[in-house]
Order: structure tokens, then sequence, then C-alpha cells
């Protein structure tokens, strides 16, 4: 009975607390996707505003020409955005490093990605379109074997890819005065992408919920199970 009880135990503390760290991704993700609302907004300005006569802000041959009061603002905006965006990838990092974790312990298999493509599968190109997804999707089947993959997690990867392949989803390589460029001239393909990602913010909310909930669910699970196998008879 007392070996019982101590795996019991030993269980209980292979789990990390992912709960917290969920509800901490899910508000990352929230205030992400408003702060592509609000540069959605900055673009629309300078779209109705146009391009003023002397030109976009990088002329060319290294020439900058001073920006005007609506360009600067529109840097503070991209620049608070993009701690806004650091900080949420930080808190999905955490809240996916304590998932994967759990899911080794509750299936006792090796995961099926390094931990490391957990960052660089952001950023290498080609592994980038399916392995952050695979590595959602791997924690959830060794959390929850048997269960349906949650609609909200093909959702999410979804509009993200969209929101990625239009060039300017939260991981872009344009300068913020080439957007502010392209504000002026295709205006209407900024506003596309920046719907695509604060849909993806919001869907990925939902599926950080819907993942953490399974795996609590699975925990839970086994701890009333450990509890009544120890109860003396």
């Amino acid at each position: 009975m007392t070996e019982q009880m101590d795996q019991s135990a030993a269980r209980t503390l292979a789990y990390q607390p992912v709960q917290v760290t969920g509800r901490l991704a899910v508000g990352g993700l929230l205030l992400a996707g408003l702060a592509w609302l609000v540069r959605g907004v900055w673009e629309m300005r300078l779209a109705v505003a146009g391009e003023p006569a002397s030109g976009p802000p990088d002329q060319g041959f290294g020439v900058h020409r001073p920006l005007n009061s609506l360009e600067n603002s529109y840097h503070l905006v991209s620049s608070a955005g993009g701690v806004v965006v650091f900080l949420c990838a930080m808190l999905f990092l955490s809240w996916l490093t304590r998932l994967r974790e759990n899911a080794r312990a509750l299936s006792g298999d090796t995961p099926k990605y390094a931990g490391i493509w957990m960052f660089l599968g952001w950023f290498v190109p080609v592994v980038n379109l399916w392995f952050p997804r695979g590595i959602v999707v791997d924690a959830f089947r060794s959390s929850a074997p048997g269960r349906r993959l949650p609609v909200s997690v093909n959702v999410w990867w979804g509009l993200w890819l969209a929101g990625m392949l239009t060039g300017v989803g939260i991981v872009y390589r344009d300068s913020t005065d080439r957007i502010i460029e392209r504000a002026y001239t295709e205006g209407w393909q900024l506003l596309v992408s920046d719907a695509l990602v604060v849909a993806a913010a919001l869907a990925g909310a939902f599926a950080v919920r819907a993942v953490t909930a399974a795996q609590v669910e699975r925990i839970r699970a086994g701890q009333v199970a450990d509890a009544q196998v120890a109860e003396p008879v």
C-alpha cells in the first residue's frame, strides 16, 4: 500500500502546473490580437491620408526622408506591438513546454519532436509550415489518446499560415518604413493580413484552452484513480 501511495505521489510531482501557464498564454494571445488590431487601425489611417508628395519614407539608395507625425506614431505602435508579441511568444512557449512535459509523463513516450524545435520550428523555412502545430498535436494526443483534436487547433494554424504567407503576419521581414509604403499603395492587403493575424490570435486562445482542459482532465482522472487504489479496504 505504501509503495502504491509513493508511486501516486511521484506521478503527481511529475506533472507541471499547466493551468496557470495556459491562462497566461491565452491572455498573451488576446493581447497580441489587440496589438495587431491597433496596428491595423493605424495602417488604415495611413491609407486614408495617402502618400505625401515627397514619396515613401525609404527613398532608396540609403536615403530616408523625415517622417511626418502619423508615420512617427505608426513606428511607436509597431514597436509596442513587437514588445507585446515577444511577451506573447514567451508565455506561449512556457505553456507549450509544460504541456509537452506533462504529455511525456502521462504517456511514458518520447515526444515526436525534439525540444529544440519548439523554438526553431517557428523560423526554419519549410518546417515552420507544420512543426509548431505538430508539437501541439503530439502533446494533445499523448495527453488524451483517442480524443478528437479540437477544431480550434486547425483553425488557429490555418489562420496563422495564411497571415504568414501574406508577408505581414506576426513574423515578417519588411522594415517598418516598408510597411508604411505598403499602407499607402496596397492598404487593403495589409488589412486582410491584419485580420488574419487577429483571427489567428483569437483561435489560438481557444486552442490553448481546449488542449489545456483535455490534459488537466486526464491528470485529474489519474489522480482520482490513484486515490481510490490507495484507500484502505
